[in-house]
C-alpha cells in the first residue's frame, strides 16, 4: 500500500528530535548502516539529532523529513559545510526510511528534494557513501550516482561484522566545472 507523504525541512524542537531519534533507533535495529551499532541507546540517538538540527540552524546542513500524516517515516540530510576549497559540493547523509514505508518512493523523493536544494544553493556536485553489503548501491545508481570505488572493511554493520563502503558522486545542476579556475578567497568561483 502506497502512503501519501509530505517532505518538509525539519527544525530543532523537542518532539522532532524525539521522532528522529526513534527513527534512527528503528533503522539501526533493522540493520541500517548509518554509523551506529545495535542496540542504540536513546540518549545517543537524541544527542546526535540535537547536534544535527543545531548545525541545520547554523546553515551547515539541511535535514529533511517525510511525514505520513503526523508520523515521521523517513529523513535525509544534505551536508553543506564543506572545506573552503569545496564550496561547489554537498553530501547526502543519513538517508533512513522505516521498514514499514520502504518501496513507496519516499527515499527517492527525499534525495531528489535534497538535490534540488543543493542546486538552489549553487552546488554542482553531490557525494555520498553507502555500505557495500546490504546498502543502497542499486538505489543510488538508479538516481544517477556514479560509483567512485569501494573501501574494504570500512565499518562494522549494526549487528556486527565488517563491511566495505562504496563512494558515489553525481554532477547536478547541469554545470560542467572543467573550465573553472576555482574558488577565490571569498569562496566565489571564477572563470
Amino acid at each position: 500500500m502506497t502512503s501519501t507523504f509530505s517532505i518538509v525541512p525539519l527544525i530543532r524542537q523537542p518532539q522532532m528530535i524525539a521522532d528522529l531519534a526513534d527513527l534512527l533507533i528503528d533503522v539501526v535495529a533493522n540493520g541500517g548502516s548509518v554509523s551506529y551499532m545495535h542496540p542504540l541507546a536513546p540518549q545517543t540517538a537524541t544527542a546526535f539529532w540535537d547536534a544535527s538540527l543545531a548545525a541545520a540552524e547554523r546553515g551547515e546542513r539541511i535535514v529533511l523529513g517525510a511525514r505520513v500524516g503526523e508520523v515521521l517515516v523517513a529523513t535525509v540530510t544534505l551536508l553543506l559545510d564543506c572545506p573552503p576549497n569545496q564550496p561547489h559540493r554537498g553530501e547526502i547523509a543519513k538517508l533512513m526510511t522505516r521498514v514499514s514505508h520502504r518501496g513507496q518512493g519516499i527515499a527517492r523523493s527525499l534525495v531528489l528534494e535534497a538535490e534540488r536544494l543543493a542546486i538552489d544553493r549553487g552546488r554542482t556536485l553531490l557525494t555520498l557513501d553507502t555500505a557495500a553489503e546490504e546498502g543502497a548501491a542499486g538505489f543510488y545508481e538508479g538516481l544517477g550516482f556514479q560509483k567512485a570505488g569501494v573501501i574494504p572493511d570500512y565499518a562494522f554493520k549494526p549487528h556486527g561484522g565488517l563491511t566495505g563502503t562504496i563512494i558515489y558522486w553525481k554532477r547536478i545542476g547541469g554545470a560542467d566545472r572543467s573550465g573553472l579556475a576555482g574558488p577565490t578567497e571569498a569562496g566565489i568561483l571564477t572563470t
